[in-house]
């Protein structure tokens, strides 16, 4: 399902994708403050979008492609609700990654705010949570102003320490509309 905001329009993934997804996710840049680094090359960029294809297949939900309503075809990010696994805990992901030409201006957040709604609204999710570094002070700055709080700490990578986890219950949502 096709969605938008303001000034993003945000559609499911597909195959073709696949270039701008390694030009992205392979990007240093964008990569600064992921403890795996960016990705390796096309084929595991590949595998990665395979992953998501199927998530959408099975759940319904899942990554969309990112772009702006002035330039529809041209991809700026990434991002969307997933559900995630850890070790004894499974979270409803909000996650994105925006290439460096669309940072600085706000998407992010816009972003962020239009996937929440998406989630409590169509999907009838109960919770959306998203990990992010501690160190990562900007990517902290677009949860808590999507409306997430932090909520503790998850274990998300191995061999380095544990990420923030911010979350926001269908309840909060609500409310924060009122």
């Amino acid at each position: 399902m096709q969605i938008t905001s303001e000034r993003l329009i945000l559609r499911p993934i597909r195959a073709s994708d696949l270039d701008d997804l390694f030009r992205i996710y392979g990007d240093p840049a964008t990569n600064q403050f992921n403890p795996a680094g960016p990705y390796p090359d096309k084929h595991y960029a590949e595998s990665v979008l395979t992953a998501w294809l199927t998530h959408w297949h099975k759940n319904g939900f899942g990554c969309w492609a990112i772009t702006s309503i002035d330039s529809p075809d041209k991809i700026i990010g990434f991002g969307g609700l997933s559900i995630r696994n850890f070790k004894n805990l499974t979270i409803n992901n909000l996650g994105y990654r925006f290439a460096t030409e669309a940072w600085g201006k706000g998407l992010a957040t816009e972003f962020s705010r239009r996937a929440i709604q998406f989630g409590f609204e169509n999907l009838r999710l109960k919770h959306i949570s998203a990990t992010v570094r501690e160190n990562h002070l900007a990517s902290q700055s677009v949860l808590i102003k999507s409306g997430l709080r932090l909520s503790g700490k998850v274990n998300d990578a191995p061999n380095v320490p544990a990420s923030l986890m911010f979350t926001i219950s269908a309840e909060e949502y609500r409310t924060g509309l009122n």
